[in-house]
């Protein structure tokens, strides 16, 4: 297991970020077929997020666990593809309804609607594979990289400051956060570039080996970073965003090349390709701490800067 990071503990008696995510993560089974007939139908509750509504990693972790739970125990997902399509709120539980639509030899494919107050605000599409051997290839990892231990915690450079996401993002998130070269989060970039670094893992060590639930985790992360080169190339914060920069996730991909633990350091290698349209692209490549390549991503999504 990883060592613990440096996290503050949660009020007495009140779970900590991370396990009030992992209870989340934990969905629920209901009899009875999905609302537009689909095979299978699970339930799941909200977490915190930093905007009062449902943070789109969750619903995305949520999406693909329900899918995952539909396959033998021998098939993980090796890629999904994702459209968010309404903000949800936090106050109502969401339905994950999952439609079978192939099982082969090696691959099974799944499609699920996160549904709440009757209508879709995520549509998902998820392929399995069992494991198999084959030819290996992999784009490196950068050189000299400074080690997590040597990088600024998001946690540690947030705490203290009264201000709502400040707050969140010390006491309320479910990872630790560390960026190479500095953050957004209370400034701009005083060089801005279109790429950054970032080291990501979870709070504390998770006790589940499940390859999974790790998989699904590594989803949720992701969602909190892959637009920020656009704002760091456009020299903006996330202090802006909400105010002068409306800012929502589109579509989502991911594949999954090895396994990898949410609770050990994964690097996020980040560049943008370029914005337009009122929308910004970003891409990342993973790296567990050994320079494996575990994931790759693309993220488009709604990031309205002005001209």
């Amino acid at each position: 297991m990883s060592e613990t990071s440096t996290t503050t503990p949660a009020p007495a008696g009140i779970p900590d970020a991370l396990d009030r995510l992992l209870a989340a993560l934990d969905l629920r089974e209901v009899d009875g077929w999905g609302p537009r007939g689909e095979d299978d139908l699970w339930r799941g509750d909200s977490v915190p997020g930093p905007a009062r509504r449902v943070y789109g990693g969750q619903v995305l972790a949520q999406a693909l666990l329900a899918c995952g739970r539909t396959v033998d125990d021998d098939r993980l997902p090796h890629s999904l593809h994702a459209y968010f399509l309404r903000e949800g709120t936090l106050d109502t539980a969401i339905d994950f309804a999952v439609e079978r639509l192939r099982d082969g030899r090696s691959f099974s494919a799944r499609r699920s609607h996160a549904i709440q107050h009757g209508k879709p605000i995520l549509s998902l599409t998820v392929s399995f594979q069992t494991d198999q051997p084959g030819y290996e290839a992999a784009a490196p990892g950068p050189a000299d990289v400074p080690a997590p231990e040597q990088v600024a915690s998001a946690i540690e450079k947030l705490e203290g400051i009264d201000h709502p996401a400040a707050k969140f993002w010390s006491h309320e998130s479910a990872f630790d956060l560390r960026h190479v070269g500095g953050s957004l989060y209370l400034g701009p970039d005083p060089d801005p570039k279109p790429t950054q670094q970032v080291w990501v893992r979870a709070r504390h060590a998770i006790e589940s080996d499940d390859r999974l639930l790790h998989r699904a985790l590594l989803a949720f992360a992701c969602d909190q970073v892959m637009l920020e080169p656009v704002l760091r190339q456009a020299g903006r914060s996330w202090t802006d965003v909400g105010g002068t920069v409306p800012m929502a996730s589109l579509d989502h991909a991911m594949w999954f090349h090895r396994d990898a633990r949410a609770d050990d350091w994964l690097l996020y290698v980040q560049e943008s390709p370029g914005a337009q349209g009122g929308r910004g692209l970003g891409l990342a490549r993973v790296y567990d701490r050994e320079g494996r390549l575990v994931a790759s991503i693309a993220q488009e999504g709604m990031i309205r800067l002005p001209v």
